[in-house]
């Protein structure tokens, strides 16, 4: 078994279950029935595939078809797919999803309608005050990653711009595009100019 087959199968487990529970999610696996989605690790050959019908997502090592929807990511980012993080992913550029636009935004929607709530799974082995416990632990740490993140890239930003002025500031850029706007139009008006020169002549 692939590292990518092991980390999507216990994932497909749990999309399948809560697909059966909720209506929505099986009308749209109708919907989807022989769409198949290639599920690929970014700069590996590591690829398996969902195939879609009689309203579950099969996962497959070998599909000789053609996939309707390819999805691209890290082994961690495919992972995750399925949670709330992977729709994220999908909103951040981690995941990619290329193919045909109408079976991706189906997709899209079924991931989220089947999507696992942690808590719940938890609160089944842990109970379900640990398993609240826990779901909030990770929430904060969520909350602070996206924090950290915007942050560290402010401030790359702000170092970039103002201390080491390795890169223009929004305000130069708009500026230097207004500078560009003012010389074109100059250059089209002597243009202009030169051709009614050259007529009278």
């Amino acid at each position: 078994m692939s590292p990518l087959e092991a980390a999507l199968r216990p994932l497909a487990r749990v999309l399948n279950r809560n697909i059966r529970e909720t209506t929505p999610a099986r009308e749209l696996c109708e919907k989807l029935d022989g769409a198949a989605i290639a599920v690929r690790v970014r700069n590996t050959g590591l690829v398996t595939w969902f195939v879609v019908h009689d309203e579950v997502l099969e996962l497959v090592t070998d599909y000789d078809g053609e996939p309707d929807v390819v999805i691209t990511g890290s082994l961690l980012t495919l992972a995750r797919m399925g949670f709330a993080s992977g729709l994220e992913d999908l909103r951040d550029g981690s995941l990619e999803l290329t193919g045909d636009a109408h079976t991706a935004e189906r997709l899209q929607r079924l991931l989220a309608l089947a999507k696992p709530d942690v808590e719940e799974e938890l609160s089944g082995v842990v109970g379900d005050a640990a398993a609240h416990r826990v779901g909030s632990v990770a929430r904060g740490v969520g909350q602070w990653a996206r924090d950290t993140r915007a942050t560290m890239g402010a401030n790359i930003r702000e170092y970039l711009q103002e201390e080491s002025r390795g890169a223009p500031s929004r305000y130069e850029v708009e500026r230097f595009g207004a500078e560009v706007g003012t010389l074109r139009d100059d250059v089209e008006r002597l243009a202009a100019r030169i051709d009614r020169l050259q007529e009278r002549d």
